[in-house]
Order: structure tokens, then C-alpha cells, then sequence
């Protein structure tokens, strides 16, 4: 089931797949500018801290990763991460999801969630109109994203 979220893929870093990029190519290939990535970002991070507050062991153990916005060892560092910046924090955020919050969600939960995430992208449509994303530069077949 999580392997409908572009973050929870089975196959990391270790396999040659970079979660960072994982999520640029997520989000480039649903046109989303910096703006929207944002909101994206967001309603993940604002699922993941309210689960998070609710869940007993968890609130114990991890509501510090929810000291601050946005959370990860990139969130006030993006000198280097050449405008993938909330791909790296969505990363970070999605890795937390998927390995910690994912196993606790039964059946019934994860389709619940997966229903929610359909409708934010359809929600996200609405908002790319407001907030077009720059073109990507055309560089040929093998442009690194």
C-alpha cells in the first residue's frame, strides 16, 4: 500500500535511487512550483505531526522532529540543494512517514489516507494556475534532475 506515496518506495540510497530526486521528478512531473511543493510539504508535515501528537509512544519518543518548520537536517540549509529544496525536506519528512507512522496505519487507514492524498493533488491542480512552475531547461535526454 505505501508504495502509492512517491516517498515510500521500498528501494533507497542504498539501491541507487535518491529519495531527494525521487521527489523532484514527483513534483516536476506534477508541474508544482516552489509555492505549491510548499503547500504539498505542509499537508503532509501537518498529517504527520497530528498523528504524531496522537499516537502515545510517538508523542513520547518523536514530537521533536516537530520543533520546527519544516523538519530535517536541511530545513534552514538550501545553499547546495540547487532549487530542490522541498524535495530534500519532503524527503526527510517522507522518510519519517513511511518507516515509523506507515507501519502503524491498518488497511482501513492507509485507503483513508490515500483518498486524502488524491483529493490534496487534485487540490494542487486548482493552485498551479495561481502559482505557475518556471520551465525546466531543455538540455537533451539525459538532464539530471
Amino acid at each position: 500500500m505505501a508504495g502509492h506515496f512517491p516517498f515510500a518506495g521500498k528501494r533507497g540510497t542504498r539501491y541507487g535511487l535518491a529519495p531527494r530526486s525521487t521527489m523532484a521528478a514527483f513534483f516536476e512531473a506534477h508541474d508544482m512550483s516552489e509555492a505549491v511543493q510548499e503547500k504539498y510539504y505542509k499537508w503532509w508535515y501537518d498529517w504527520a505531526k497530528d498523528f504524531t501528537e496522537k499516537d502515545a509512544d510517538l508523542s513520547f519518543t518523536m514530537i521533536r522532529r516537530f520543533d520546527s518548520y519544516p523538519m530535517g537536517q536541511h530545513a534552514h540549509h538550501a545553499f547546495h540543494l540547487n532549487g530542490k529544496y522541498w524535495p530534500s525536506c519532503m524527503d526527510e519528512l517522507g522518510s519519517y512517514i513511511a518507516n515509523t507512522i506507515f507501519p502503524k496505519l491498518d488497511g482501513d487507514a492507509m485507503h483513508k489516507l490515500e483518498d486524502a492524498h488524491h483529493k490534496l493533488l487534485k487540490d494542487l491542480e486548482a493552485e498551479k494556475a495561481s502559482n505557475p512552475r518556471e520551465p525546466s531547461p531543455d538540455v537533451g535526454l539525459f538532464r539530471h534532475i
